[in-house]
């Protein structure tokens, strides 16, 4: 199943190894998905007495939350919802229903993180109604919309909004309308055989401890899947960019904008619309981690460079942390991608006529014509602010990045008007509308 080179294989399993020899790992596997497809698979330990395959199931834990995700957003899109409507507009009865769908899906809701039960990854889950009646202002930690605060119990409830408003269950949603689509086939509730058993591993003896598993019931949602290492990367695959119809890259997109990050000095980690987003080693990537009692997987995708990783392990805890990004790094050392040819593009001259430089007041902008009539407008020497426009219907261009995302672009023959900056040809031309006038320049 490698696409890579001998020495590449290579380097990648050694990693794969080290990984799980020093943490002391019973089982674990990694693959690497490249332009869609798989590029690499390694397993290490045992399951039984075999090596892993990309067959093998996991618990993937939390990953289920990006997958619940897509389906709200496909709600979306259908005009079935809208991510600013409170929850009680759709799941009506809850003392939480103020929250909105947005808030939940990126954790910003201040929500409590874990549900007001037992230990519920340890036990027997709860009908959701009984859940939601336990559900009350004490369960709000931080105002709304005050900070990012990761919750468990807000994916239950998203789920249950999906079931709701698709008139079954959220897991016949999701597999009717995601995991079939994208022949994720070996995705599903409960292991099935060949699967690996969950261990603790004891923390100072090479012995361990087969870990509980039960039906979460209405935290499903929040955390219920297993899956194989080749429906993941299928997953990685989506994430990516390959949705196969699914979603679209628009919507996508729009899942990966960071909605809220970990308080820091300077921020590594966040998250978006149900998707966790990371900032390492100079890459930006989009995906979710996953823990169960005697599981951890993660699955992070580069879509800038169509490349993702995953790994899945059955062990409580343990793992070094760095496993993929190194992966990441060992790919561009020994197969860096090769970049696009570059081909020249026909340009409608009316737009040709509009690049170069362009001023705002007395600071140089760059005008460029994109493919697909696509404009980018970046202040000289890169400071500043710079954003990507797509054409519209009525003449105009649509803010695509940057300060001005979703603000309009209007071009008149002497000047830009972007959202009232009037930017022109020489700096305050004069014989341009600049608001506040334009007199000359002087010592």
């Amino acid at each position: 199943m490698s696409q890579v080179g001998q020495t590449t294989a290579r380097a990648l399993l050694r990693r794969l190894a080290v990984e799980q020899a020093e943490c002391r790992m019973p089982s674990l596997t990694a693959a690497i998905v490249r332009d869609g497809r798989t590029a690499w698979f390694g397993g290490r330990g045992r399951v039984g007495d075999h090596e892993p395959t990309p067959a093998t199931q996991y618990r993937i834990g939390s990953i289920t939350k990006s997958m619940v995700a897509v389906v709200v957003m496909r709600l979306r899109d259908e005009g079935l919802l809208d991510l600013n409507d409170p929850l009680e507009r759709h799941l009506p009865g809850t003392k939480v229903g103020h929250l909105t769908i947005a808030q939940l899906m990126s954790h910003t809701a201040g929500l409590t993180a874990e549900p007001p039960t037992e230990w519920w990854e340890r036990t027997p889950g709860i009908p959701v109604h009984d859940l939601i009646d336990r559900l009350d202002d004490k369960e709000l930690k931080h105002r709304p919309g005050r900070r990012f605060h990761y919750s468990n119990v807000g994916f239950a409830l998203l789920g249950e909004l999906v079931g709701r408003l698709r008139g079954t269950t959220w897991l016949k949603a999701l597999r009717a309308e995601v995991l079939d689509p994208l022949g994720m086939h070996d995705t599903t509730a409960r292991p099935r055989p060949p699967h690996a058993t969950g261990y603790a591993v004891h923390p100072f003896a090479d012995v361990v401890l087969a870990e509980p598993e039960h039906d979460a019931d209405a935290m499903g949602p929040a955390g219920q899947l297993w899956s194989t290492p080749h429906d993941l990367a299928r997953w990685a695959a989506f994430l990516c960019g390959h949705t196969g119809g699914v979603l679209s890259q628009d919507t996508l997109a729009e899942m990966r904008e960071p909605a809220g990050v970990d308080d820091g000095d300077t921020w590594t980690s966040g998250f978006g619309l149900g998707l966790q987003l990371s900032r390492s080693r100079g890459r930006r990537l989009s995906g979710h981690t996953g823990s169960m009692p005697g599981f951890l997987a993660t699955v992070w995708t580069d879509p800038a460079d169509d490349v993702g990783v995953l790994f899945m392990a059955n062990t409580t805890t343990g793992m070094s942390g760095t496993l993929t990004d190194d992966l990441l790094d060992i790919l561009h050392e020994f197969e860096p991608r090769m970049p696009d040819e570059w081909r020249p593009v026909p340009a409608d001259p009316e737009l040709l006529a509009l690049t170069g430089l362009w001023h705002w007041g007395p600071k140089p902008y760059v005008l460029r014509l994109l493919p697909e009539r696509r404009l980018s407008l970046e202040p000289v020497g890169g400071a500043g602010r710079a954003s990507r426009f797509v054409p519209q219907d009525d003449g105009t261009w649509l803010g695509l990045d940057g300060y001005y995302a979703g603000e309009t672009l209007r071009v008149a023959p002497d000047h830009l008007n972007l959202n009232t900056f009037i930017f022109t040809r020489e700096p305050y031309d004069p014989g341009a509308p600049v608001p506040g006038g334009a007199g000359d320049w002087h010592a």
